[in-house]
């Protein structure tokens, strides 16, 4: 039985009011011993923790927000992860509790998980050949997530990404009249273009968001981390974010890609012209995620600016712009 939709718990006083103490307790209440060693990491969606155990060993344990993701979903997350650490491709895969899980829960209700603490740094300019070396990273990664059938993982399409998060923004946040119309009625046409891209276009289980924050590059190379927002979608998701700029204004980013990508699966040319559209529903996805979180304090402390007309007008120019990209590419 899938359980993507938790039952409904209050997350007031728990998952906001997560101290160390409450940490540690959780840890070891799953069977662990720690040294009293705990101290939070910045992390906006679920709240997470270094965490010492016995021996001096260093986990992160992640405390997955409540009411987002169901118990099968999030073991989902942690299977893949399983999978791709058995093919040998650098990822942080969940580690098991003395039980043998990968997954617990708090006293209070939240699931919460362990993982390795790993090094590295965050890239900034990427070279040619570093291109090339993505690229057959996530070929490989593509042929493992194939693969995978039981895995509880949502949907990335224009329903999910574009209507639910428009809903959501129109139900939670206060725009004048005159804005929110213009915003709806440009959200939605940016909505029916995708639609239209998405027709017929295969989907299989993906990273889906590959960006370059999510990759940690250190002396073994690249690893990839944070598959809490993997979904079922087009191949291209994992491609389009971590290019410098659009597809066809990095030509020699996006052969090197490929080049190394072809080596050991086909590169997806023919969904390129779903790049535009993927990246309008982002800005709508982006904009509901906040606004859904935003009775979270950490939301308004992060992003002082959001919810403002002014935020909105540059939100809606965003929409504009993505819907003249899609005007100017043509038909499908």
């Amino acid at each position: 039985m899938d359980t993507t939709s938790a039952p409904p718990q209050d997350s007031r006083g728990t998952f906001f009011a997560l101290t160390p103490e409450r940490v540690l307790a959780a840890v070891e209440q799953a069977g662990e011993e720690t040294t009293g060693l705990c101290y939070a990491l910045n992390s906006l969606e679920n709240r997470v923790y270094e965490v010492e155990l016995e021996g001096r060993r260093r986990v992160i344990a992640k405390f997955y927000r409540p009411n987002r993701w169901g118990r099968d979903t999030i073991l989902g997350e942690h299977r893949l992860l399983q999978a791709l650490a058995a093919a040998e491709i650098p990822v942080a895969a969940p580690e098991p509790f003395p039980d043998a899980d990968t997954l617990h829960t708090t006293t209070d209700g939240i699931r919460f998980a362990l993982f390795p603490r790993v090094g590295g740094r965050s890239p900034d300019d990427l070279t040619l050949e570093q291109y090339e070396e993505l690229g057959r990273m996530l070929g490989r990664i593509h042929n493992v997530l194939e693969r995978l059938t039981d895995h509880h993982r949502p949907a990335l399409s224009p329903e999910t990404y574009g209507r639910q998060s428009l809903e959501t923004i129109l139900a939670r946040t206060r725009m004048p009249d005159g804005l929110k119309n213009r915003y709806q009625e440009t959200a939605s046409r940016l909505v029916a273009k995708a639609e239209e891209r998405f027709r017929g276009v295969p989907s299989q289980l993906l990273h889906a968001d590959c960006h370059r924050g999510n990759l940690l590059y250190g002396a073994q190379g690249f690893l990839f981390l944070d598959f809490d927002d993997a979904a079922t979608g087009p191949a291209v998701q994992d491609l389009w974010l971590l290019l410098p700029a659009r597809p066809k204004d990095c030509p020699n980013e996006l052969e090197a890609f490929a080049r190394g990508y072809e080596i050991f699966r086909e590169f997806p040319w023919a969904t390129l012209n779903l790049v535009e559209a993927l990246r309008g529903l982002r800005y709508l996805r982006y904009a509901g995620w906040v606004a859904a979180r935003w009775d979270d304090p950490s939301f308004p402390r992060a992003f002082p600016h959001w919810g403002t007309d002014n935020y909105w007008e540059a939100q809606l120019a965003d929409l504009n712009e993505q819907l003249w990209q899609l005007e100017e590419e043509g038909a499908p």
